[in-house]
């Protein structure tokens, strides 16, 4: 294989083969994230092709984003019965199906059906339980900073593509964009299929950090892999760690993807901005998002992860509480998008290190998705109320209030978490 010949001549380098699998992952999520944003640029022209509200549309992006949350548990399942390569493909091929699809649809309940279950599920499988399960199996030492670049590829692709996205939709309609969007993932496909492997020892390699190969666990049936998830979250329902990061990440999820990357193109339109604009304004979150996470990351390994959470969501609410007073000019959307794209998704290294010091490195993957299906009803909800809003208000401006003060609340909840049980910060020296 391709994988065995490179972790050869890496080893020679004295390179270790879990950073092209940190590469493989960051094109897979920076695709997947590109698919799963690509909505937010379609709203307007799927209203004037087919009618729909949007309030309408917007209930199939919630259905989507609620799937995408609850396949969370059940994908770490899944890669740790099926392997990750395999979930990885399959799932990039079921996204693949459900854009195709959408090509020929002509009725509400076929969107529902396409962009909402299939797209969802599909997304669901490579959602950031990917990056706690890669971090987890193929890096000791660094984890962190994995994280903090895997979470960035996945909040950056949801926004760097929008503006390629909205000059195709502009220029040659919104079919263009879906057929961009399959493209990519053929491309992520044979990336993975040519270099992930699942384990370190699957190359007889240590994870890095380690000096000995793990052996990979004793493998089970399905039967119980699919129950794993249902047993895990009856043992970790018990402790207010996991009901004070499941509350935090349902308001990460309702301030952000729910939020900004579904319907920020459509508000910029209702105040003149056109959507090329206004996805350059996401374009920009994106790339100070690419930086704040990875920052994220780093901070993560060396600092209090609860006082890095207190800081990430009160920035973040202080800056949706600015938006309505920007008066949507070049200049107040340009401090927004600054101070708001550093603050992105830069909760998730913190949320994932919190989770993996309490409750240990085996479980991570399965907790964090519990966590995430908590980030991604919170988006669900952001998206239909955002829609609603502007179908029985006429203005989207409601929903930038309710989140703005949802993420205060948020950062109060963050320091309520006790510091027993959490690691320590190891020194700087360590790194």
């Amino acid at each position: 294989m391709v994988s065995t010949a490179l972790a050869s001549t890496l080893a020679r380098r004295n390179i270790h083969y879990g950073w092209v699998v940190v590469a493989a992952t960051f094109l897979t999520m920076l695709v997947t994230a590109g698919a799963m944003g690509a909505p937010g640029v379609l709203i307007k022209p799927l209203q004037d092709e087919f009618g729909w509200e949007t309030s309408q549309i917007s209930s199939a992006l919630a259905i989507r984003l609620i799937l995408f949350g609850f396949m969370g548990p059940f994908a770490a399942a899944f890669m740790n019965y099926f392997g990750v390569r395999k979930v990885i493909v399959f799932a990039l091929a079921l996204i693949g199906a459900g854009f195709v699809g959408s090509l020929f649809m002509m009725t509400l309940w076929q969107l529902l059906l396409l962009w909402g279950i299939v797209v969802g599920f599909g997304t669901g499988l490579t959602a950031m339980v990917l990056a706690a399960t890669v971090s987890s199996r193929w890096f000791t030492k660094h984890r962190g900073l994995v994280v903090g670049m895997l979470s960035a590829s996945s909040a950056t692709g949801q926004l760097v593509f929008l503006p390629l996205m909205a000059e195709l939709t502009e220029r040659y309609g919104w079919r263009s964009t879906v057929f961009f969007v399959c493209a990519m993932i053929m491309v992520a496909a044979l990336a993975v299929l040519a270099f992930m492997r699942d384990r370190p020892a699957d190359l007889n390699l240590p994870s890095f950090g380690e000096t000995q190969v793990t052996p990979p666990p004793a493998s089970t049936s399905l039967g119980v892999a699919l129950m794993t998830p249902i047993t895990v979250l009856r043992e970790i329902s018990k402790t207010s760690t996991f009901w004070i990061l499941f509350a935090t990440f349902f308001i990460c999820g309702l301030s952000t993807n729910g939020l900004i990357q579904t319907h920020f193109v459509t508000l910029c339109g209702d105040f003149g901005i056109v959507p090329v604009a206004a996805a350059s304004v996401l374009a920009v979150m994106g790339i100070f998002d690419f930086f704040g996470t990875i920052g994220s990351g780093w901070l993560s390994d060396r600092f209090d992860n609860r006082w890095l959470l207190f800081w990430y969501y009160g920035l973040r609410g202080l800056s949706l509480l600015y938006l309505p007073f920007s008066d949507f000019s070049f200049y107040g959307l340009s401090i927004f998008a600054v101070f708001y794209g550093l603050d992105w998704i830069a909760t998730v290294p913190p949320t994932v290190k919190i989770a993996a010091d309490r409750f240990g490195p085996e479980k991570v993957g399965l907790v964090f998705g519990w966590v995430f299906a908590g980030h991604q009803l919170g988006a669900a909800t952001a998206a239909y109320g955002a829609g609603l809003s502007r179908t029985e208000l006429s203005s989207y401006l409601p929903a930038f209030f309710v989140a703005g003060a949802f993420c205060l609340l948020a950062s109060i909840l963050a320091i309520t978490l006790k510091k027993s049980g959490l690691s320590s910060p190891a020194p700087a020296t360590a790194h």
